[in-house]
């Protein structure tokens, strides 16, 4: 990767001395690299092994993030849209810093900013990832239509294909599908959303202030991001307050939650395996007995 890590920084325009160079946590995902220039400092990663669209969908969705002045996010040099066999490669300004007392509230309460930046129909409009799986991301009129049709039957069908769903789970999951109206509510508002956010989808940067990383946007129920950050944990209580002083939850909040975190688990149980399967059928019992 060293070849292509030297080819994005000459495409950047800086010609000078890349003088260091070293391997960082970036997911399970992409090779991720710090690396240093006479010039700068940059975050640096890359995929042999994803769609042409994988990295603009990442900084489509940053510079959304970045238009709406309210969570920041790291700005956004340079990506691939690369040829089938040719590496991905997506050039980003490294940030750096360490948590602050401070960093969950203000989290919190710019997310709930975020939030209130609104569409007028639901989705996106161009297709983003869970994990390397693409999710069609089609305009909507209603929320309902958007999360039965993009979200719910999709994992549906993944998991047909894999083999995850045997019959009474397959049986549960299409009944609760054909009857999820129920439940979720066609118009809610269409609120700018990270999509996939979970204690590793954010970071401190200098003096603390929480940075968005990895999102994969869409205009949806705010509900639908609070569910999945209740899900595997990584937010402390100071978040949850910060963002219900700005934006209160609606009263039924705690009904929908987990119809919500069915899709993300539906997500981890195509990517990973029958080790989330009971937390699917958990979920599903509940709602189908």
């Amino acid at each position: 990767m060293k070849k292509d890590i030297e080819r994005v920084v000459q495409a950047l325009g800086d010609s000078s001395a890349v003088k260091n160079v070293h391997q960082v946590s970036g997911g399970d995902i992409n090779q991720a690299f710090y690396v240093k220039t006479e010039e700068q400092e940059y975050f640096i990663k890359g995929n042999q092994n994803v769609p042409s669209h994988f990295f603009k969908a990442e900084a489509e969705g940053l510079k959304l993030i970045k238009e709406t002045r309210t969570a920041a996010v790291p700005e956004v040099y340079y990506y691939d849209e690369p040829k089938q066999g040719e590496a991905a490669m997506l050039a980003m300004k490294w940030v750096e810093g360490e948590d602050r007392p401070h960093t969950a509230e203000v989290l919190g309460r710019k997310l709930a900013e975020m939030h209130n930046h609104k569409a007028d129909r639901y989705g996106f409009g161009l297709p983003t990832f869970v994990g390397t799986m693409d999710q069609p991301n089609e305009w909507r009129n209603t929320w309902l239509e958007y999360y039965r049709d993009c979200r719910l039957k999709e994992q549906l069908e993944i998991g047909l294909d894999k083999g995850n769903l045997p019959l009474s789970r397959q049986k549960n999951l299409e009944w609760l599908i054909e009857h999820l109206d129920v439940w979720i509510p066609a118009s809610p508002s269409p609120s700018l959303l990270h999509g996939d956010l979970w204690g590793g989808n954010f970071i401190a940067g200098p003096k603390g202030e929480p940075y968005l990383i990895d999102p994969s946007v869409l205009y949806g129920d705010p509900c639908f991001e609070l569910a999945f950050t209740e899900l595997f944990g990584g937010f402390s209580q100071d978040f949850y307050t910060a963002y219900k002083e700005v934006s209160p939850l609606p009263s039924d909040y705690e009904d929908i939650r987990p119809l919500y975190q069915l899709f993300y688990l539906l997500v981890h149980l195509n990517m990973f395996g029958e080790s989330y399967g009971p937390s699917v059928d958990q979920i599903l019992k509940r709602f189908t007995k």
